[in-house]
This record gives structure tokens, sequence and C-alpha cells, in this order.
């Protein structure tokens, strides 16, 4: 049996371990994200020598933020600025002798739902990943679909509200609305310290959420929006992609009462749309959370090099 190795790289943390054949997940670790592209490189490249030196390794699976070729070259590195034009998957080739893979990590986390998550035998299907700013996946017909430019899947930068010409237009964005971070966490802060110029600010959505069910008006205020910014885009989705599943991933997605809201959201905007409505119990694909949660870009970096090798073995 073959075995991986999988790096998922963040703008905090860099998570790495083994994943073999069947898709499970060993020897898990991290190390703290630099803003520095050798000494990512030396650190990634040492991780896979140790690793090596214990099992023989078939190969190296990256998951990367940013918009990523088809041959693992960064175009943009997201919040690592250093891997901004960066041939990252030619450079850890060449200093480690292994083939290596890079994928977005939007993309990363839809094909590991393909993989070991909820969309195993399903072949249209979409993931959206509300973290920092909001990712997409997209794909078509089994396969990840990535744009002329490795770009396509950039749902958050779609802009939803009514724009103000004396504000940056991403400002009016999905990722500073219906992100966690940038929306929900952002703007609950915001808001909380117009009230209260002493209020410590929120890291944790959990908070938010546990804060608008107990009562408070601030948090349902902004739970409300929020929820409402992700069943526009989800409505938004249905109607452009017709996919047969819409997956909801990032660690919120593990919160029961979120995805209660979201879907008791979506259901009355469907409802509010005509011809949506009309479709729903005959040609209307479902939202679910996503499976493979904190280890999907592990998994899917892992899957694309698994697949990339068995299509060149078969081509030989």
């Amino acid at each position: 049996m073959a075995t991986y190795m999988s790096f998922d790289v963040g703008g905090t943390t860099i998570k790495y371990a083994l994943v073999d054949d069947a898709g499970l997940v060993t020897d898990k670790n991290a190390f703290p994200t630099v803003d520095n592209a050798e000494t990512l490189i030396n650190q990634m490249v040492a991780v896979v020598k140790d690793y090596a030196a214990k099992q023989p390794l078939a190969g190296i699976g990256f998951s990367a933020p940013g918009i990523v070729r088809h041959d693992g070259y960064m175009v943009t590195g997201g919040a690592i600025q250093t891997f901004n034009g960066y041939p990252l998957a030619q450079t850890m080739a060449t200093k480690t002798g292994l083939p290596v893979a890079v994928e977005n990590d939007a993309n990363a986390a839809a094909i590991a739902e393909q993989w070991q998550g909820n969309a195993i035998g399903c072949q249209n299907y979409l993931t959206v990943v509300l973290g920092t700013g909001v990712g997409g996946g997209i794909v078509i017909n089994g396969d990840v679909y990535r744009g002329s430019h490795g770009m396509a899947g950039e749902f958050g930068w779609n802009v939803i509200h009514d724009i103000d010409p004396t504000h940056e237009l991403e400002s009016f964005s999905l990722n500073q609305h219906a992100a966690v971070v940038s929306g929900l966490v952002n703007r609950y802060n915001q808001s909380k310290q117009q009230v209260d110029a002493t209020a410590v600010p929120v890291t944790d959505a959990r908070e938010i959420l546990a804060a608008a069910k107990a009562g408070e008006t601030i948090a349902q205020t902004e739970v409300a929006s929020f929820i409402q910014d992700v069943a526009i885009m989800l409505l938004n989705l249905f109607a452009n992609f017709d996919p047969e599943l819409i997956l909801v991933g990032g660690g919120i997605s593990a919160n029961e009462d979120f995805i209660k809201l979201l879907q008791a959201k979506l259901d009355e905007m469907i409802a509010r749309h005509e011809s949506l409505n009309r479709i729903k119990n005959i040609a209307l694909g479902h939202v679910q959370p996503a499976k493979c949660r904190n280890n999907a870009g592990l998994i899917g970096a892992a899957y694309q090099i698994k697949k990339q090798l068995e299509s060149e073995a078969e081509h030989e």
C-alpha cells in the first residue's frame, strides 16, 4: 500500500501527515507559518526527509491557499505573500526527488469529500469553506473545475450588497459578510464596540452563536445577517451550477445550531423565490455539512498526488 506525504499550508500553521491509499491520516503534526519561501521550503523538505527515512513515500501532496495552476505553480499565495508567483511543485520535486502535486485548499477540500467524505459517488457538487474568507471548490463530472487561470471557485469575491462608491468594492463581498472571521466575527466585534468601546473582541464564532441563542441583541442581529448572506450565496450557487450537492465546510460547519439556522433560512428563501420553489422537489440539490473537516486539506492533497501517479501509470 502506497503512502503519501501530505501538507496543508495555511496562513497560521502548516499541517502535515502521512496518508495511505485508503485515506487514513496518521503521524499528524504542524509548525507555524512564516512569510518566507526559503524558510518554509527548508522546513518542509526536512519533514519529508525525516518521514522518508522511516518508510517509503510515493509522493507529496499540497493543499495551499491562492490561485494554483495545474502544474503546481502558485500564481498567488493567498495570505502567504512569499508564495506569489512561486513554483512550489517544481521546487519541492527538485529538492526531494519525489513527485509532487499542489492543489488550491478549497479544491483539496472538495476532492477529499469525493474520496472519503459526503460526496462519494457524486459527480456534480460544490464545496463552500467558511473560514477567514469564503473558499469554494467546483466538481463537474467528477473532476475539479479550475477555470482558465486556476481561479474558479473564489465565491468570496462575489459582491452581494448594494455598493457605496466611497468604499472599496470588496467591502460588499461575501468575504466580508459570509465568512466566519472577516465576516461574522469582525462585524460582531465592530458592532459591539460601537455600543461599548471597552468590549473585549471575540475570536471564536461559537461564542457569538451562543450569545445569540442566549438572547444578546447584537449577537442575534449579526448572526441573522451572516446566516442570510450565506443562504443568499447558496441560493445563487444552486442557480448558477445546478449541483447535486453543496457541502458546507470550515469549523463552523460542525456547529449544529449554525446548520439548523442556515437550513431554515435557505428553505425560507427558496420558498420566496418563485422559480427555485417551483422545482425544489424535482430538480434542486441539497445542502449538508462537509465530513472531512479539519483533515480535508491533508486528505485532498494526498488524493491529488495519488490520482496523478495512477494516471501516469495507466499511460506508461
